[in-house]
């Protein structure tokens, strides 16, 4: 395999936070690389996030020693062959070179131990397959078997072989991903065999669980718009799923409006997606496995986000209760949803900065000390003594404990 020293991949390698300690603590340890985005990253003159350091020897060996030497901790998982070493802020994902074998299109692989040019022939797409030294005499020696370097120059995605798509097709997302953030684009071999992917719905081969976690990293890029547009065009909508008819604009700017919000950026963008048919896409949503609290969220978002924006469009400045009443129940990925729908911005911003965090000065325990007994008719006079202090009819402890009470015992004495 053909190396040759990039000199300035040494100086940005040592200039990474942290790296002052960690390359010192490497010494000794296996030949180490640095690989995958962080080279590609470094290369483009970019702030690499992930550092991913692949060993020609026994990665969880060498990151119990190098936790210890780095006064960290190790965790080891053992069936990649990987391992986390954290040590104060610093976190470093150290994996074994291997080489992988899918027993089936779409199955996790099964890995052994390989030479560093048989773990780049592996991964995703020639700008993630390349690997720099680590070694202090080594250090800053690019290995680049698949041209992944001349691929980064002229901005193009490229897969490393014909089946890259069928033995993992969370790829054809991540293809998607790179396009958008990078400002790349698919080879067009790449690109044929993306759309022959589609239309042969090889997602369907992978697990639910992993196509929902690539895609909420899709959803959470910033060019969200493009990545969407370009997704429905490969077809990769509806081979997600057949009801699924990507609508970029509302995606991103549901993803947009969710910052102001508090809502999650992702989440946003996917209520977007399956609000046009959310009760067919449910069961989509539900294989995508998110988990139960953030589903529900999504399928909140998807079936109010409508109604919240047709009545704030209808009402623009509705009473404080009633801006309450409306939106106390929905997660602010409907707000975002909502936003993006076309519901003005000032009521949900009032919502947000002073009606949502309205409280009484009073409580139930307030009136059953007073002689109200515990009750539903206690829950309701305090719902409605909030009500009338969020629109300006009481203020203050004693007007609200008054109030209260009237209302309680009122509630109580009906027939």
């Amino acid at each position: 395999m053909t190396a040759a020293v990039v000199p300035e991949l040494r100086a940005r390698i040592e200039a990474l936070p942290g790296m002052d300690r960690v390359l010192p603590s490497l010494d000794g340890l296996p030949p180490s690389y640095l690989v995958g985005g962080a080279v590609r990253d470094l290369l483009r003159g970019a702030r690499s996030v992930d550092l991913d350091i692949a060993l020609e020897g026994d990665a969880h060996d060498a990151a119990r020693e190098l936790a210890e030497r780095l006064g960290g901790e190790s965790r080891i998982h053992e069936r990649f062959g990987t391992a986390t070493v954290r040590a104060g802020d610093l976190s470093l994902d150290l994996a074994t070179t291997r080489r992988e074998r899918y027993r089936r299109p779409g199955a996790l692989p099964e890995v052994e131990p390989a030479p560093l040019e048989q773990d780049l022939g592996r991964r995703d797409f020639t700008v993630n397959a390349m690997a720099v030294a680590l070694a202090r005499e080594e250090r800053g020696r690019l290995h680049d078997p698949h041209a992944g370097r001349a691929d980064l120059d002229a901005g193009v995605i490229r897969v490393l072989h014909r089946h890259s798509f069928v033995d993992d097709p969370t790829r054809l997302l991540r293809a998607v991903r790179y396009e958008a953030r990078l400002g790349f684009a698919l080879d067009r071999d790449t690109e044929a065999l993306a759309r022959a992917g589609a239309a042969d719905r090889v997602s369907d081969t992978v697990s639910g669980k992993r196509m929902g976690a690539e895609l909420l990293q899709l959803l959470a890029e910033e060019p969200l718009r493009a990545a969407l547009a370009r997704l429905a065009e490969l077809g990769l909508d509806r081979a997600l799923d057949p009801a699924l008819a990507v609508d970029p604009d509302l995606a991103a700017a549901a993803a947009e409006a969710a910052p102001d919000v508090g809502a999650d950026r992702a989440l946003a963008a996917l209520a977007a997606l399956i609000a046009p048919a959310v009760d067919t896409l449910g069961r989509w949503l539900e294989s995508l496995d998110l988990g139960a609290e953030r589903r529900d969220r999504v399928l909140r978002a998807a079936r109010s986000a409508q109604s919240i924006a047709a009545a704030l469009i209808a009402e623009p400045t509705p009473p404080d209760s009633e801006l309450r009443r409306l939106l106390v129940a929905d997660p602010p990925e409907a707000l975002a949803l909502a936003l993006a729908l076309g519901a003005p911005p000032e009521p949900i911003s009032r919502y947000l900065d002073t009606v949502h965090a309205a409280r009484l000065d009073i409580g139930g325990d307030d009136l059953v000390a007073a002689g109200i007994d515990p009750s539903p008719a206690l829950g309701r006079a305090l719902a409605e003594t909030l009500r009338r202090k969020l629109d300006g009819e009481v203020s203050g402890r004693e007007e609200e404990l008054r109030l209260a009470l009237s209302l309680a015992r009122g509630d109580r004495e009906r027939p």
